[in-house]
């Protein structure tokens, strides 16, 4: 049986940066942990998991003494935002009922969506909910990231 070891936890430090940035004391870090647990689960559960989809791949969270920044790394950033930043604002203020504290949101735009391991692992899997040929949407997937600019693909 190979090893496993976590792709992201493996880089953090060196290649990756981590996905929260913040310090907090002893007594208060267990609370911004499960929040920012919560801000994740509801982001994903809002923008990717029901219609239309955002394609958000990336969460982080910064914190500072009073406010919580959330930056969202979008496929696409117009389904976020909405019409004339209507969208962005609704999201903001369930933020902030979510975990009552005020809540700033960054969207950062994914310039090649086909390069990105999150979307293309998450499209991947709905494809094959669809019953799609296992073989034929891993060629088509390895040859759009190559297409796209990746030096190479493991599925």
């Amino acid at each position: 049986m190979g090893q496993k070891c976590h792709p992201i936890g493996f880089r953090v430090g060196i290649t990756e940066g981590w996905m929260s940035r913040w310090y907090a004391p002893k007594a208060a870090f267990g609370t911004f942990l499960v929040e920012d647990e919560r801000i994740r689960i509801f982001v994903d559960k809002k923008l990717n998991r029901q219609p239309p989809f955002a394609g958000v791949s990336k969460v982080e969270i910064e914190r500072t003494r009073d406010e919580v920044k959330v930056i969202l790394h979008a496929a696409r950033p117009g389904v976020v935002i909405g019409a004339k930043g209507a969208e962005v604002d609704k999201l903001k203020e369930q933020l902030e009922d979510l975990i009552d504290r005020r809540v700033a949101v960054n969207i950062v735009e994914i310039k090649e969506p086909d390069l990105d391991a999150f979307l293309l692992g998450s499209s991947i899997g709905e494809q094959l909910k669809k019953r799609m040929s296992f073989r034929r949407v891993m060629k088509q997937k390895c040859e759009a990231a190559m297409a796209a600019g990746a030096r190479g693909v493991k599925i």
